[in-house]
């Protein structure tokens, strides 16, 4: 893949981010929430001092091809039980160990819309 479809490939992912967190929060405006620019340093999606108040996370985004990560998600969305939803939790040595869930049911998670099953 050349250079310049990777970027545009993370600076996608960036925006779905952005757009996600605006309608999570529709009172925050593109001035609150943007999509940093592509090979700038820090986060990938920069909050306004409102903003980060509200949404508390810094966020940075990846967009490959293939990552493992995805094989052992799909493993997880497949041994869903009923009225649950999908958790992965991850660790590689001397790290902590993380927490996967989707951005849909995460952005209902911090935006408190998260209703029955």
């Amino acid at each position: 893949m050349k250079p310049q479809s990777a970027k545009a490939k993370g600076r996608n992912l960036q925006k779905q981010v952005r757009d996600a967190i605006l309608e999570a929060y529709p009172d925050l405006t593109n001035r609150d929430v943007r999509s940093t620019s592509m090979g700038a340093s820090g986060v990938d999606v920069t909050l306004s001092e409102v903003a980060a108040k509200r949404f508390p996370y810094s966020v940075e985004c990846k967009n490959r091809a293939r990552m493992a990560v995805y094989d052992l998600w799909l493993d997880t969305v497949d041994n869903v039980a009923d009225n649950t939803h999908p958790l992965l939790v991850i660790k590689q040595n001397h790290s902590e160990p993380l927490a996967v869930v989707s951005l849909k049911h995460f952005m209902e998670l911090v935006s408190g819309r998260t209703g029955g099953m």
